[in-house]
């Protein structure tokens, strides 16, 4: 039996649900026995956190992120490609300039890495608009987002980048982490014409949540809010009919999280509470959604609990890369575990 660290988060109401969602058991008591297992995998060659990841042609990719040296946060231009045949770890071309939470993403044979911030000399929070697109080995700049936007969600849909949620900028100078303010914005990129537009806010703004693709249905789940703390939300976006619908809570709350699709089904661990210090809060918790049913099955824990982490999903697997593992920016790690569903 796995624990079950309990946060204090918000959840939807439930007129908002759908009908077929009400009265429904949102989530086992305990992890199945036969859900599968946690192993770990070849490390990273450095440590990072607030990094964020993709698939491409078969390996996992992670892209800039923040480390912690010494006594100043500093954004880093790494990149890594993880091949998980031979469990190896090989550096990628680095990005033009350093950031930490850049959304990425992956369409086609390209890879994008959206926004972001970067250290300056009065602090590591630095906000950017960059678009940065990597082909055949080298990055490119493309049309900046209209809008500042760091800490989102990168949700990728027939061509199209939606970047939701996430922090802005409250000042020009925005520095440091108080400089910013959460918001429900929603920015869509045309990868094909190199064009901005916007599509439905979210219901409510958020930072650090987690998010995936199934079946041409958009979701997002948990995140927080610098004033009222983790969010247990799962919202449902329709493409076609531009519509945020909320959804079945998750289980418990959580902020920067990880998330990804896989078979059908969003898996959904990590985290952290900002408002408990040190190792203590940070989440090891994993948990599965079942879009046809509305409902949560807890999976075992991480072996390591880790916040600011990538989630990739590749050959059936689901790997969780990098992260911290005392909350903030005090502990980096370079961990890497694999999460194989079996039931």
């Amino acid at each position: 039996m796995t624990s079950r660290r309990h946060f204090l988060g918000a959840t939807v109401a439930l007129s908002l649900l759908p009908a077929f969602a009400r009265g429904a058991s949102p989530v086992a008591a305990a992890a199945a026995p036969d859900a599968g297992a946690w192993r770990a995998c070849a490390s990273i060659p450095w440590v990072v956190q607030e990094v964020y990841g993709a698939a491409r042609g078969g390996r996992a990719v992670i892209v800039g992120g923040m480390v912690r040296p010494g006594e100043r946060a500093l954004a880093i231009d790494a990149v890594g490609l993880y091949d998980p045949v031979a469990d190896r770890w090989d550096a990628g071309p680095s990005l033009p300039e350093p950031r930490h939470h850049p959304m990425v993403a992956t369409v086609g044979t390209r890879l994008y890495a959206f926004g972001g911030a970067t250290h300056v000399e009065a602090g590591h929070w630095s906000p950017r608009a960059d678009v940065f697109v990597e082909q055949d080995g080298a990055w490119q700049r493309a049309t900046p987002m209209p809008q500042l936007q760091t800490e989102g969600v990168a949700l990728v849909h027939e061509g199209r980048v939606h970047i939701v949620g996430g922090r802005l900028p409250t000042k020009t100078d925005a520095a440091l982490w108080g400089d910013y303010r959460d918001v429900a914005l929603h920015q869509i990129y045309d990868t094909d014409r190199d064009r901005w537009s916007t599509g439905a806010p979210l219901p409510g703004p958020r930072n650090s949540a987690t998010g995936a693709v199934i079946d041409g249905i958009g979701y997002v789940a948990g995140g927080r809010t610098m004033d009222g703390g983790n969010l247990a939300d799962l919202l449902r976006y329709d493409f076609v009919a531009d519509r945020w619908d909320a959804l079945q809570p998750m289980p418990e709350a959580a902020g920067g999280l990880a998330g990804v699709a896989l078979g059908g089904q969003l898996y959904v661990f990590g985290g952290e509470a900002l408002d408990v210090e040190g190792a203590e809060g940070v989440i090891a918790n994993a948990w599965r959604y079942d879009p046809l049913r509305d409902t949560w099955t807890a999976l075992p824990d991480m072996r390591t609990p880790r916040h600011g982490l990538a989630a990739v999903a590749l050959n059936g697997s689901i790997y969780a890369i990098g992260g911290g593992v005392e909350t903030a920016n005090t502990s980096t790690s370079d961990i890497v575990e694999v999460f194989t569903p079996t039931g």
